[in-house]
């Protein structure tokens, strides 16, 4: 259900409730300049904040487009059903002690008392407007009132307060919690803060997404729209659940899928709140994109050296310019300065408004975006007019090209907030923190995902079965997947009787074993099975034709994700695979170009792809086979994971060789 939060986010009436709380809300309203009448409700009190008080909510002049409960959670309850039923637009519940601690009966009172009613929480701080300033927040914050901004959106108070006090001339429009989000979910406010014509852009802190198709289509329409999405997703290293069932939950496990379905979506994905403000900026003046292709200009060959120094761990790279720019930099440079990227132009033009534009144009043409690190002496012990001609030139030379200029302050200090300010009003995203702002620089690349992408629907956590392997190698067969050729048997001597047709060297296997080769359950190149003892353990036995002719070992782990539907992961495999712990992991669907450029990511690719004259594997093949078991498994939903390790890529085909697969009872 999609429901109209325009009332509660844009109200022009404000009720509030409570006593402390209610007063926090007032001022806060006051303090923003809120048009609008507020209006304190309380039985006992005649006034609070300066305001005259109403008994009841009966007594009010009109049903309130937005409510700011601040009462306990059991009378919240009767509130929020009375307001529903007056018409009133919306509600921030404030108090806690619902499902968050052991009462979810409680919480489904509150959402059925709500009725087609719009709520906030509960457990929630509430929302603040800077556009319009209306504050339904019972506390302090940082931000200022604007015409436009971004807007940020928090599963946690503490965060976004944090978050508020930012003095990095950020314009934020929106501050936005959710609490428990009992009725209205993360994908639903989010899309309603960016229908705000006046939100430029949205920052997110999420601990857990509730509705992963949901956010895919709001990722969607953001872009539609222009506006860029960051997030910040905690939680990533929290231990992979099931993870001794599998090499694939072990190495999928934690952030790698939230990660994974972020770049699928076309968000930005950051790890620290400084990256996120900065990302923000790139997203509030130059739209949800930049390009690839950076440049970068300093006055010092110390910060053109430290530049490309921290910018190799977020693989950027810094292309050389063109000889024509090279040409044209060196005639206004002069001879001593060498012309590179990073460009250290030296301090000749220095205070030469007109040189320096036409050297900063000169090198932010051949570009898609580029940085100018510069740091302004303090304005409280210092005189920073010197550097005025220089910042003035990185504003020229961006509205020459059309090409983004990001002024960059090594240290986040040296560039202060009233100038940041200035710099964004003039269109110009000034970037605090030479690391943070390439961080920022790194996520703001992120593509758009697919038109029309959804992951899978999420089936919750269930009981399994695990197939022995001659069941999993026969499901993988009728998908069309290669296997080798194999007999099973119960015992060893019934297996001899059926090796007949089969041609040595054999593998052989005990059936019965998540991880054969850990429990001794595998023997290799065996010519025959004359004097093979009994595999302590096993369930039966499985004897497969030896596949020859390998060039790479690849692990491939399909596997129910309860958040994100369906995960695949890809990697290098082998006995190795979690001690390499070099992998990919995507969300299904995925195409087999998306998996063959994610398998490009691996640190250990080269080997895969002919390096130092080795023989090319058939990585095609192995996206192929990803494939069809991601269909299988879209298909057939009573099916939890597949995890071949290895598959055995030759310079042409592939071959599925160990199958662990679980289904549900």
């Amino acid at each position: 259900m999609s429901r109209d939060l325009s009332r509660l986010l844009r109200p022009r009436s404000i009720a509030v409730m409570g006593s402390v709380w209610a007063e926090n809300v007032i001022a806060q309203c006051r303090k923003m300049g809120f048009a609008g009448p507020v209006w304190p409700v309380h039985p006992a009190k005649p006034e609070i904040g300066g305001l005259k008080a109403f008994a009841s909510l009966a007594d009010l002049p009109g049903a309130p487009d937005a409510t700011f409960i601040g009462v306990n959670r059991h009378a919240t309850v009767g509130v929020v059903g009375e307001l529903a039923a007056m018409g009133a637009g919306g509600a921030i519940c404030f108090a806690s002690g619902w499902t968050e601690a052991g009462e979810p009966e409680l919480q489904a009172k509150l959402v059925a008392a709500a009725g087609t009613m719009s709520i906030l929480g509960p457990n929630c701080y509430g929302v603040i407007n800077y556009l319009d300033g209306a504050l339904l927040w019972p506390d302090q914050h940082g931000g200022r009132r604007v015409e436009r901004g971004v807007a940020l959106l928090s599963q946690s108070s503490n965060i976004v307060i944090n978050l508020t006090m930012q003095a990095r001339g950020l314009p934020v429009a929106y501050v936005a919690c959710l609490g428990n989000a009992a009725q209205i979910g993360l994908a639903e406010l989010a899309g309603a803060l960016l229908a705000d014509e006046r939100v430029t852009a949205l920052g997110m802190y999420v601990e857990g997404i509730d509705d992963a198709p949901a956010f895919a289509a709001l990722a969607e329409a953001a872009r539609a729209a222009g506006k860029g999405i960051a997030c910040v997703k905690s939680g990533k290293t929290e231990a992979a659940r099931s993870a001794a069932a599998s090499h694939t939950a072990a190495l999928a496990g934690g952030g790698a899928a939230s990660t994974a379905f972020l770049r699928q979506c076309g968000v930005a994905e950051v790890n620290t709140l400084p990256e996120l403000l900065e990302t923000l900026k790139i997203f509030h003046i130059h739209g949800p994109r930049i390009g690839a292709r950076l440049c970068s200009l300093s006055c010092s060959g110390g910060e053109a050296g430290l530049v490309a120094d921290l910018a190799a761990p977020f693989g950027l790279s810094f292309p050389p310019p063109a000889e024509a720019q090279r040409m044209r930099l060196g005639e206004i440079l002069g001879p001593i300065v060498a012309i590179a990227n990073p460009l250290d132009y030296h301090t000749f033009i220095w205070g030469d408004g007109p040189r320096t534009t036409d050297v900063f144009a000169t090198m932010l043409a051949g570009y898609d975006a580029g940085i100018f690190v510069i740091d302004p002496p303090r304005p409280d012990r210092c005189d920073p007019s010197s550097f005025q001609p220089a910042l003035d030139a990185i504003v020229a030379a961006q509205a020459a090209t059309g090409r983004p200029a990001f002024p960059v302050a090594s240290l986040p200090e040296n560039f202060d907030e009233d100038r940041a300010i200035a710099m964004i009003d003039r269109g110009v995203a000034p970037l605090m923190g030479l690391e943070t702002a390439l961080g920022a620089l790194k996520a703001a690349q992120t593509g758009p995902g697919a038109p029309g992408w959804r992951p899978v629907p999420a089936i919750p956590p269930r009981p399994t079965r695990t197939l022995d392997e001659a069941e999993g190698k026969a499901l993988l067969a009728a998908a069309g997947v290669a296997v080798p050729r194999s007999v099973s048997a119960p015992t060893l001597a019934a297996l001899t009787e059926k090796a007949g047709g089969l041609t040595a060297p054999f593998v052989l296997k005990g059936l019965g074993f998540a991880h054969k080769t850990e429990a001794g359950a595998v023997r290799i190149g065996l010519q025959d099975l004359d004097g093979e003892a009994e595999i302590p353990g096993a369930s039966g036995y499985l004897l497969e034709e030896m596949v020859t002719g390998t060039v790479a070992e690849i692990l491939l782990g399909l596997r129910r994700d309860p958040v994100y539907g369906l995960t695949l992961t890809l990697g290098l495999g082998g006995v190795a695979a979690e001690l390499l712990a070099d992998t990919v992991t995507l969300v299904w669907p995925a195409t087999e170009a998306e998996m063959l450029a994610a398998m490009r990511r691996l640190r250990l690719w080269p080997l895969c792809d002919g390096f130092r004259g080795r023989p090319k594997a058939d990585m095609a093949a192995v996206a192929g086979i990803a494939a069809r078991l991601g269909r299988l498994m879209a298909e057939r939903p009573e099916i939890e994971e597949i995890e071949i390790n290895p598959i055995l890529v030759r310079g042409t085909g592939a071959v599925a060789v160990d199958a662990l697969i679980r289904e549900a009872l």
